[in-house]
């Protein structure tokens, strides 16, 4: 098949969910089909940095990242009907690359990797000879935004409450509208495949969950030294959530029992509102690592103390590739098929802090949870997951 990828940004280096997923699915892909690709890119070098991905694709077209100014971002929260995702990277330059493209080339799928991206289905779709439409909702974004509308709400986090209610109602529109016009949609778990269909019943979903390059990361020898660790983009809304939840209601109670324990929050773009972790000298916020396997591999514990998000977390499925002992809140590793013998769940600090506390002081079990999630992230090895989306390819075929 000729495939091309349309993405809101370069796949490479593969360093944040999106761009991790579109790599590996491409990585994939690429023996047996024609990938193009059609991106956005921050930089005029981005492109010839891209590495591997030059290898891959037949070919590489990219265009400028759009700039949105505040006021440009402000403004549409009240005026616009459609919501903020779908505004993030408008570029006339794109639309008519795009139209090029689809006329020069006879592509038998195009891809359409997040709902940032979906602006441009109407090209595709009016094209002169319209190929298949697959729509990849990395997350069912609806969703996401009435998780965190509801967190901050019970919170009192009045601000992030109703920009959440003002984007919940307009994705919800937008979103549905999207799915609708593609041939096969895909989401990355049976919740939001359920939560795809309740906006449009009937609609033919079919789940490719995210995955992981089991050997990129792989268990390490040698000892732990005691510390908790967190890993994710720390500019992300449902991350810093999570990981201020696990330091103010959580972490003091680990600290009580263990006050030898350190914990690592790494990431890009620490958020401002982590700055009261860097009063604690037993906590670091790294922000950007060039690799986060040395992190993980020597801590003691990965932690996921997520309250809000949706789709299948790239980072548990790399904690559990790396033979990690992971403590998780429910919806942390929502998505993942676990059967209770791979990690930890709590979901109130008490018992999130005294399964932490637990874990700390036996070795054996967190090795025993160590080999068990390794056994299940092979099932979600992206040579796995990979010929679930060519399956998606031949039913709209």
């Amino acid at each position: 098949m000729k495939i091309l990828f349309l993405t809101p940004e370069l796949p490479y280096p593969p360093d944040r969910g999106a761009s991790i997923r579109s790599f590996n699915l491409i990585k994939n892909l690429a023996p047996r089909h024609e990938i193009h690709l059609l991106s956005f890119s921050a930089k005029e070098s981005d492109l010839a940095e891209a590495g591997p991905l030059l290898d891959l694709c037949s070919q590489i077209e990219t265009l400028p990242t759009p700039h949105r100014s505040t006021l440009q971002r402000l403004l549409p929260v009240l005026l616009s009907p459609l919501p903020d995702m779908a505004l993030r990277l408008p570029s006339s330059e794109f639309e008519s690359k795009l139209w090029a493209l689809l006329q020069e080339e006879d592509f038998d799928v195009v891809q359409v990797e997040a709902i940032e991206m979906a602006r441009y289905i109407p090209t595709i779709t009016e094209s002169r000879r319209p190929p298949r439409l697959t729509f990849d909702d990395i997350n069912a974004e609806y969703l996401l935004q009435r998780r965190a509308f509801e967190t901050d709400l019970r919170h009192l986090r009045w601000l992030g409450a109703v920009y959440s209610l003002i984007q919940w109602g307009k994705l919800r529109r937008y979103e549905a509208w999207a799915c609708r016009r593609a041939d096969q949609v895909v989401a990355v778990s049976e919740t939001d495949k359920e939560a795809l269909c309740r906006l449009v019943p009937g609609l033919p979903v079919s789940v490719v969950p995210n995955g992981v390059d089991t050997q990129y990361y792989q268990p390490t020898e040698g000892e732990t030294d005691g510390s908790l660790v967190f890993t994710g983009k720390m500019d992300f809304r449902p991350n810093v959530d999570g990981v201020l939840w696990f330091f103010e209601r959580v972490w003091p109670l680990v600290k009580g029992r263990l006050p030898q324990a350190r914990l690592l929050v790494v990431g890009r773009n620490p958020s401002p509102r982590l700055s009261p972790l860097l009063q604690d000298p037993q906590v670091r916020v790294t922000g950007f690592v060039p690799d986060v396997r040395p992190y993980i591999a020597q801590a003691n514990i990965y932690l996921v103390p997520l309250r809000m998000g949706g789709g299948t977390r790239l980072k548990v499925l790399e904690a559990m590739a790396m033979g990690k002992a992971i403590v998780s809140t429910s919806l942390g590793c929502e998505g993942i098929k676990t059967t209770g013998q791979e990690l930890v769940i709590a979901d109130n600090e008490s018992d999130f802090a005294q399964r932490v506390i637990d874990l700390w002081g036996d070795e054996k079990r967190r090795k025993g949870l160590g080999v068990a999630a390794r056994r299940l992230a092979k099932e979600y090895d992206w040579k796995v997951i990979t010929p679930l989306l060519e399956q998606v390819y031949e039913k709209a075929a």
